[in-house]
C-alpha cells in the first residue's frame, strides 16, 4: 500500500483530484482530510490499515491538487458534502466506509446524516462529527439532500447552450415567461443572451 495512483474528477469549475492505494476491487474507503489539509494527510496511515481495501483520499477544492472554485465563491461544508457525492458516483461507489480526520470528520458526518444508505462505515480522526438540534433534523436532511440531488441532475444534463435566431430566442422567452410583452422581452434579451454566429 506504500504505492498510490493519482485520480481526477471533472467537476463544473475543473476537477477534485485524489490519490488512491489498493486493489481498485477492494473494498471501498473514501479518506477525507482536514482544514487546510490535503490528501497527503493519510499517507503514512494508509499503509498501515487493511490491505483488502480500495483507499481514496480525495483533496476538496482548493485544497492540494484540486481546483479552487471560482474567485468570490464560498467554501461551505455542504459544498464539500457535494463534492464527496461528486466522487462517489464518478468512482460509481454505491455503498462505501468514510474516513474523515478534522474538517473532514464534519463533512464525513454531515454525509451520512444526508446519505445513510451509502455509508457503511463512519471513521473520525480527532472529530466529533456533526451535530443537529433534534427539532430540526428532519426538515434539514430533507432540503439538504433535495439541493445537492437536483444540483447534480443540472449537471448531469447540461449540454451546450442551443443557438437561437434572435427571434426564437424573443419567442421562448416569452414562452418561458407568460407575464413578459414582446417589448420587455426584447429589453431584457439585449442583456441576457449572446449574438453568435450561429444564433
Amino acid at each position: 500500500l506504500g504505492m498510490f495512483s493519482e485520480l481526477k474528477f471533472p467537476v463544473p469549475w475543473g476537477h477534485v483530484a485524489a490519490k488512491a492505494w489498493g486493489p481498485s476491487d477492494g473494498h471501498p474507503v473514501l479518506c477525507l482530510h482536514g482544514w487546510l489539509d490535503n490528501a497527503n494527510t493519510f499517507d503514512k496511515l494508509i499503509p498501515l490499515l487493511p490491505r483488502d481495501c480500495y483507499y481514496v483520499a480525495m483533496d476538496f477544492s482548493g485544497h492540494g491538487l484540486s481546483s479552487h472554485r471560482p474567485a468570490g465563491s464560498p467554501y461551505h461544508f455542504l459544498d464539500y458534502v457535494t463534492d464527496v457525492r461528486r466522487v462517489a458516483a464518478a468512482l460509481q461507489w454505491r455503498r462505501f466506509t468514510l474516513m474523515g480526520h478534522s474538517m473532514g470528520g464534519a463533512v464525513a458526518g454531515m454525509f451520512c446524516f444526508l446519505y445513510p444508505e451509502m455509508v457503511d462505515k463512519l471513521i473520525l480522526l480527532e472529530n466529533l462529527g456533526f451535530l443537529l438540534d433534534p427539532e430540526d433534523t428532519e426538515a434539514w436532511l430533507k432540503s439538504k439532500r433535495m439541493v445537492i440531488d437536483r444540483l447534480l441532475s443540472l449537471e448531469a444534463k447540461q449540454q451546450t447552450p442551443k443557438a437561437r435566431s434572435p427571434e426564437a430566442a424573443l419567442q421562448r422567452l416569452l414562452e418561458a415567461n407568460r407575464h413578459l410583452t414582446a417589448e420587455g422581452g426584447a429589453i431584457l434579451l439585449q442583456r441576457g443572451a449572446t449574438e453568435t454566429p450561429t444564433g
